[in-house]
């Protein structure tokens, strides 16, 4: 299956889904504009992420279980998950970035033909023949 060359929608990371939840003020315009236009999707690994960062008790949430279900709806969103595909993309990355979840999100972006919305300032370093980014 060819994959279509005009990206189809957005992935947002767990920074940028966090933000959006809780002080969608901070994020660009930019980020604003393409989460209210949408599609977009989360990603099974920010659930992963936000679970083991509560259960170290690093990040509060509330209850980390209820986060999820309301997150897709407060964010429009549909979830995305993790595939073969998105992890063996983690090996052609170059090594700019070192957080694996933020590494399987740019593979996930990448083999899905999604913009990532991030306002990390290690992920915009890629070069945009890797990655759609929206920052």
């Amino acid at each position: 299956m060819k994959r279509p060359s005009v990206p189809q929608g957005f992935l947002l990371d767990t920074c940028t889904i966090l933000l959006a939840l809780s002080t969608p003020e901070v994020l660009s315009k930019e980020i604003r504009r393409a989460i209210f236009t949408g599609p977009n999707r989360l990603s099974v690994v920010s659930y992963w992420e936000v679970m083991l960062k509560s259960m170290k008790g690093t990040l509060d949430v509330g209850d980390p279980h209820s986060w999820w279900p309301d997150a897709l709806e407060q964010l429009a969103a549909t979830p995305l998950a993790l595939y073969p595909e998105h992890v063996a993309g983690v090996y052609t990355l170059p090594p700019i970035h070192k957080d694996p979840f933020d590494r399987v999100l740019i593979a996930q972006a990448m083999a899905e033909n999604l913009v990532l919305a991030t306002a990390d300032s290690e992920i915009v370093k890629y070069p945009s023949k890797y990655l759609n980014i929206v920052s």
